[in-house]
C-alpha cells in the first residue's frame, strides 16, 4: 500500500510538471505592426482651405440626399450581404464560446428479446473538457477579433455605399448641366443657319459657311442624345445603388452645389479612423489567436465525465428511479498524427504572416489615396482657375467677334469657331468642378471619415 501510494504521488507530481512547463507555451506575437503608421510622420501636400468635418456627409448639402441614403442603406443588396456576414461572425462566436461550457446528454432506449422480455433503460450523461491551456478562450479570443475586423469592413461597406450614392447624384446634375450647355450651342448654331441663309438673300455673303454650321448643329445635336442617355444611365445606377424599383424627387437642378474639402490631420490620425486598416490589424491579432490555438493541439487535454444510468422492466421504472453512477476522468495527448498538428501550427504561423502582409498592402494603397486626392486637389484648383480666366477671355472674344461680324468685318466661320470655343470651355470647366466635388468625397474617404453608425 505504501508502494502504490508513493507511485501515485510521483505520476501525480510528474503530470504536474508535465502540465506546469506546458501552460507556460509563450503567446505567437510575429511581426509587429506599432511602427507601421509612425513611418508616415506628414503628408506631401498642404492645405489651405479645409474644413474640419466628422463625417462624409457633411461635405455636401443636397436635398433629398439624405433620404437617397437612408434607402440605400435599407436596401442595397451587396450592402447587406456584409451586414448578414457580420451576424454570422457573431453566431460563430456563440458556437465556439459554448465549448466552454459542459454538455448534458440524455438516451431512453427499450430492447425486446426471448428471454428477458422487453428491458428499459435511460441514461444522463454530463461531459466537461477543463480549458487547463486556455485552448477555447483563444479559439474565442480569435472569433471577437474576426467580428472587430467584420464590424470595421461593414462599416467601410456603408462609408463607400454612401459615398457612391454622393458621387452618382453629382454626376446626374453634371450630365443634366452639359447637357444644358449644348442645348444653348444647339440654338446659336440653328439661328447662325438661318443667318447665313437669311443674308444670303439680301446678298450680303455667299454659302460657303452653310456646310459648316450644319456640320456643327448636327453634331451638337448628335451630343445631345448622347448627354440624355448619360442621365438616363446615372439615373438607373442611383437606382441600382438604392435597390429600390424606381426613385421620386431627383434633382432637376444643373448647378452643382459646393463640396467641402475635408481637412488632414497627421497621418497616424487619418490612417488609423480608416475601416479597411482597422479590419486588416483585427484579423491578424485572430490569426495569432489562432497560431497559439494550433500550438495547444499538441498539449494534452483533460475531459471529466458523470453519467447516471438505469435498466428496468417498464419505462416508469427506468426513468432514473434507482440509478446507477459513474464519475470518470481522462488525460489525452497526441503522440503521433504523422506531423499534421505541427503542419497546422506552420500554416497557422503563415495564415498569421500573410495577414500581416496584408495589412502593410492596405496601409500602403491608404497613403497612396491620400497623396493622390491631396495632390488631385491642388491641381484640379489651378485647373478650374485656368479654364475660368479662359472661359472669361472667351467670352469677350465672341462679344467683339460678334460686333465684328454684324459689321461685315469678320466671316461666319470665324464667328463660329469663337462660338464653339466659349461651349467647349463651359463643358471643360463644368466636368472639373464635378470632378473637384467627386475628389474632395475621395478624400474624405481616404482619410477615414465615414457615415454614423
Amino acid at each position: 500500500m505504501v508502494y502504490f501510494k508513493k507511485r501515485s504521488t510521483v505520476l501525480l507530481l510528474a503530470l504536474s510538471c508535465t502540465l506546469a512547463a506546458c501552460s507556460s507555451q509563450p503567446s505567437y506575437t510575429g511581426n509587429s505592426t506599432e511602427q507601421s503608421l509612425k513611418q508616415h510622420a506628414n503628408w506631401q501636400y498642404t492645405q489651405d482651405d479645409a474644413t474640419e468635418v466628422s463625417y462624409i456627409t457633411d461635405l455636401v448639402n443636397i436635398a433629398g440626399l439624405d433620404s437617397l441614403i437612408n434607402q440605400a442603406v435599407a436596401n442595397n443588396p451587396s450592402f447587406n450581404q456584409v451586414h448578414v456576414a457580420l451576424k454570422l461572425a457573431y453566431a460563430q462566436r456563440d458556437v465556439t464560446a459554448a465549448s466552454q461550457w459542459f454538455s448534458v446528454d440524455a438516451d431512453f432506449d427499450a430492447q425486446r428479446n426471448e428471454t428477458t422480455g422487453t428491458q428499459y433503460s435511460s441514461s444522463l450523461g454530463v461531459s466537461w473538457e477543463a480549458d487547463v491551456w486556455q485552448k477555447i478562450a483563444d479559439n474565442v479570443a480569435a472569433q471577437d477579433m474576426t467580428i472587430a475586423s467584420n464590424q470595421a469592413t461593414y462599416q467601410g461597406a456603408k462609408d463607400t455605399l454612401v459615398a457612391s450614392v454622393m458621387r452618382t447624384y453629382l454626376n446626374i446634375i453634371l450630365q443634366q448641366d452639359l447637357l444644358n450647355i449644348e442645348q444653348q450651342r444647339l440654338t446659336v448654331l440653328e439661328n447662325n443657319e438661318q443667318s447665313i441663309v437669311e443674308r444670303y438673300q439680301y446678298g450680303l455673303g455667299d454659302l460657303e459657311a452653310l456646310d459648316t454650321a450644319r456640320t456643327n448643329t448636327a453634331s451638337t445635336r448628335a451630343t445631345i442624345a448622347d448627354y440624355q442617355e448619360q442621365i438616363a444611365q446615372a439615373k438607373r445606377a442611383l437606382v441600382l445603388l438604392v435597390g429600390v424599383d424606381k426613385l421620386e424627387n431627383l434633382p432637376t437642378t444643373s448647378v452643382l452645389p459646393e463640396v467641402i474639402e475635408p481637412l488632414s490631420a497627421l497621418p497616424e490620425q487619418d490612417l488609423a479612423r480608416r475601416p479597411d486598416l482597422q479590419s486588416a490589424y483585427y484579423n491578424i491579432q485572430s490569426k495569432r489567436y489562432l497560431v497559439d490555438v494550433a500550438y495547444k493541439d499538441l498539449l494534452p487535454s483533460i475531459t471529466l465525465s458523470a453519467s447516471l444510468s438505469d435498466l428496468a422492466t417498464t419505462p416508469s421504472q427506468a426513468l432514473l428511479t434507482s440509478p446507477v453512477w459513474n464519475l470518470l476522468g481522462s488525460l489525452s495527448a497526441p503522440l503521433f498524427q504523422g506531423g499534421a498538428l505541427r503542419a497546422q501550427v506552420d500554416i497557422a504561423k503563415l495564415n498569421a504572416e500573410q495577414a500581416f502582409w496584408e495589412y502593410q498592402d492596405t496601409l500602403l494603397s491608404a497613403v497612396n489615396e491620400v497623396e493622390n486626392a491631396l495632390g488631385q486637389e491642388q491641381s484640379l484648383t489651378q485647373q478650374q482657375l485656368q479654364i475660368s480666366k479662359a472661359l472669361a477671355s472667351a467670352k469677350r472674344s465672341y462679344s467683339n467677334y460678334q460686333s465684328k461680324y454684324q459689321q461685315g468685318l469678320v466671316d461666319i466661320l470665324d464667328l463660329l469657331t469663337v462660338q464653339q470655343q466659349v461651349y467647349d470651355l463651359q463643358a471643360q470647366l463644368s466636368q472639373i468642378n464635378y470632378t473637384l466635388l467627386t475628389n474632395r468625397i475621395d478624400l474624405g474617404l481616404a482619410l477615414g471619415l465615414g457615415v454614423s453608425s
